[in-house]
């Protein structure tokens, strides 16, 4: 089997700009209005952002990196490898968050991620790092098999009308999220008279802490989690990734809700999409979780 790399011509026709403006033109956006909050705020007369904003903003961050794993993380543990199963509240606040987090439909990732499983590192692979560092981080969404756009929806997912119908309708409700209600936000300070500059200064880190989850996953994960790399950077990675950095772990044992032992402070704040399940499950919006054997038993001793 040819290379994807080699065998996708770079042609207007594969060409996603999508993938572009998630992956570099968003980011972008996010440090523009950042910085340009910044210097409003230290050239501009009548308003100040105080050192306090930066923790707000240091927060925005956190919080949204978290938010875009929690929709990536049963994403890929439930609605991929099937872990277990969600019920409805479960999966509208999943498929909310992937589309904040900017995954594309789930159709196409989990088509795509099904591949990469089937032909690991290998031809094939939609993400093979063998094929070039670039192209495993975002080559391989920026150029696209039409083919690969045209496969139909997963068969175990078709018979969950809530992911189907959010699904088929991913980039109109991704407009609303990212730009209806934002909008929505500033109409509402403005009206009450409170700091635009500030809102806008909290923006800006929403959109880079989603950038900075974005490419934590495309690059920590696809690229870096195929390589030989330190324990200290699979584990810095996974606070970026919500635990799915642990990707040897993962390929060993891919149905799993879990990638560390259940047990232990530590295992669920680094693996805390699969603690997030574990939450859902006590809520019953999750049920039948499939946990790995070695996970469950190192998790009692």
């Amino acid at each position: 089997m040819k290379p994807r790399s080699l065998s996708i011509p770079r042609t207007f026709k594969n060409f996603n700009f999508g993938s572009l403006f998630s992956a570099f033109i968003y980011p972008a956006a996010g440090l523009i209005v950042l910085v340009t909050m910044i210097l409003i705020a230290v050239f501009a007369k009548n308003v100040e952002l105080s050192w306090g904003y930066l923790g707000w903003g240091l927060l925005t961050v956190a919080l949204t990196i978290f938010i875009c794993n929690a929709g990536i993380g049963p994403l890929h543990r439930i609605m991929q490898h099937k872990a277990g199963e969600m019920e409805a509240p479960a999966q509208i606040i999943t498929m909310i968050n992937l589309m904040i987090a900017m995954q594309g439909t789930v159709r196409e990732w989990v088509n795509y991620h099904s591949q990469h499983h089937r032909f690991a590192d290998r031809p094939g692979d939609p993400h093979n790092p063998a094929e070039g560092k670039i192209w495993a981080w975002v080559g391989w969404i920026i150029w696209r098999d039409q083919k690969d756009s045209r496969r139909p929806m997963a068969l175990w997912l078709r018979s969950r009308p809530i992911i189907v119908w959010m699904d088929k309708f991913y980039h109109h409700i991704s407009i609303g999220l990212h730009a209806g209600v934002p909008a929505l936000i500033y109409l509402i300070v403005w009206l009450a008279g409170g700091s635009l500059v500030f809102t806008a200064f909290l923006h800006g880190c929403f959109m880079i802490g989603r950038a900075i989850q974005f490419h934590a996953t495309v690059y920590g994960i696809n690229v870096l989690g195929h390589l030989k790399t330190p324990k200290w950077l699979d584990y810095a990675v996974a606070v970026l990734t919500g635990g799915e950095a642990f990707h040897d772990h993962h390929h060993d044992e891919p149905q799993s809700a879990l990638h560390l032992p259940q047990r232990g402070f530590w295992n669920r704040f680094f693996d805390y999409n699969g603690t997030l399940l574990l939450v859902y499950q006590k809520l019953g919006w999750t049920k039948e979780l499939i946990i790995a054997p070695q996970f469950v038993q190192l998790g009692k001793n």
